[in-house]
């Protein structure tokens, strides 16, 4: 038996010409960096639906990939742009396409049962095979193209390329810098952090084998299998569990564009890893300006543009005036101290800019401190090394802050994640030094005179003694 001429199709039981898995996965991974949350799934459906349809042409391809890679409408714009930049289509057919020329050495499809159409190739007459190697040379150039080619690829550079130059300038922006676009990449790259605090000890015991307990009830269980010799010794340890991640996020003006980056880790943070992970802190978010508002039920939405969308239906006040001790005071009387706030980890998003009492802020502020487990100040504006906390409300606050960072970009939120899962124990930061007297002494005031009384009290001795002549 003769062999098969090399344009004859595969025989059956054989891998196709077109590598249709390839395919899906180079378009998937440049899907992935352009900010498409296209996983190993969806290029499955990609896959599925290519070799279901057997239509390898540019539109026959790019329905398949619309209807298996997009999972919201928001997200179609950037599909278009990465499919035009990976599969390169020709411009458009003429209106009226001629017929293909069947030869005897014409290529068929992998599948005998489906008859070759005008429409089974591209519109530059490449098959399946030849788009993945395309797709391929884009994502990882060879190093010997020629150079007539070179000026080509530099007037017309792969998606890829971009979108990865774009995500590391991203890591160093700030976020007073982003743009819509930009902050909704920046949530692909906050989904590698994870968030983590300290675990608690509970009251309740499981069952663990190097546990400092006797498990005695269980030990005599299992003795009973055993004619009542007690062969297994079972132990049991404390139960631990996540410490609930308090976030109270300032929306006023001066901070709006942190709040929005901020607020859209909460989210991603909040719906990524599992559910049994016992890392995984229960996250309750709440915003202040001129008044408190408890945004954890926006934290269920299906996109972080939706969430951040209900975040401003929900905050009347958003980019308002700045009241940092009239919020704490109303977190702190509806919240904090009736159990929320209970060994919590407290994060407090904030510029410390406060237009109300300064002295209402150190108190709420006392008030927390006594309840929470520890306390993390997240101000962008100590990114400066000349920054000093003097202003009113930063300087009240200062001492009751374990932690202080800046988080006014992607590369700061290390500082971040790393002071919520410290578990070093409390140490209040130095209070900033007082303002120095004036060079001329005020003058010592006058002793007021004593006022007559039949008793007085010694607080050192708790008593009542008789005053001395």
């Amino acid at each position: 038996m003769t062999e098969p001429a090399s344009g004859a199709p595969p025989a059956s039981g054989e891998r196709p010409a077109a590598d249709v898995a390839g395919l899906a996965s180079v378009f998937g991974a440049a899907l992935r960096n352009a900010g498409i949350p296209a996983g190993p799934d969806r290029s499955q459906r990609f896959a599925d639906a290519l070799t279901v349809m057997g239509d390898t042409s540019i539109d026959g391809v790019h329905a398949c990939a619309l209807a298996t890679m997009i999972s919201d409408p928001s997200q179609i714009a950037t599909f278009e742009r990465v499919f035009a930049a990976v599969f390169k289509p020709a411009p458009a057919m003429p209106p009226l396409p001629q017929p293909p020329v069947i030869g005897p050495r014409q290529e068929a499809l992998p599948d005998s049962s489906v008859e070759p159409t005008p429409s089974s190739s591209s519109p530059d007459g490449k098959d399946l095979a030849s788009m993945v190697q395309e797709a391929g040379a884009d994502v990882s150039p060879g190093p010997d193209e020629s150079d007539s080619d070179s000026d080509d690829d530099l007037a017309e550079a792969p998606a890829i390329r971009r979108v990865a130059t774009a995500a590391e300038n991203l890591r160093g922006r700030d976020f007073s810098q982003l743009t819509p676009e930009e902050l909704r990449n920046l949530a692909n790259l906050m989904r590698q952090l994870t968030i983590a605090v300290p675990p608690r000890r509970t009251r309740r015991y499981r069952p663990r084998k190097d546990g400092d307990r006797l498990d005695m009830r269980r030990t005599l269980r299992q003795a009973r299998r055993t004619g009542g010799e007690p062969v297994s010794i079972a132990r049991r340890a404390v139960r631990d569990r996540p410490r609930r991640l308090v976030v109270l996020c300032d929306i006023s003006g001066s901070m709006e564009p942190y709040a929005r980056a901020l607020l859209q880790l909460m989210y991603v943070a909040s719906r990524s890893g599992s559910l049994q992970d016992p890392s995984r802190p229960r996250t309750e978010v709440f915003t202040f300006a001129t008044r408190l508002t408890r945004l954890t039920p926006a934290l269920s939405a299906a996109s972080p543009e939706t969430m951040l969308a209900r975040a401003g239906e929900a905050a009347p006040d958003w980019s308002g005036g700045t009241r940092i001790g009239a919020a704490l005071h109303e977190f702190n009387d509806r919240y904090g101290v009736r159990g929320m706030g209970r060994g919590a980890v407290v994060l407090i998003i904030s510029d410390g800019w406060e237009t109300g009492d300064p002295s209402l802020l150190g108190e709420q502020m006392a008030r927390l401190h006594r309840v929470a487990y520890r306390i993390v100040w997240a101000n962008p504006r100590t990114q400066s090394p000349r920054y000093r906390p003097e202003v009113g409300g930063m300087a009240a606050a200062w001492p009751y802050c374990d932690a202080v960072v800046s988080a006014h970009n992607f590369e700061s939120l290390d500082d971040l994640l790393e002071a919520l899962r410290s578990k070093t124990p409390r140490r209040p930061a130095a209070a900033p030094a007082p303002a120095e007297p004036a060079e001329t002494p005020a003058a010592p005031s006058p002793p007021e005179p004593a006022k007559p009384s039949m008793f007085v009290t010694d607080p050192l001795r708790r008593q009542w003694t008789y005053p001395q002549d």
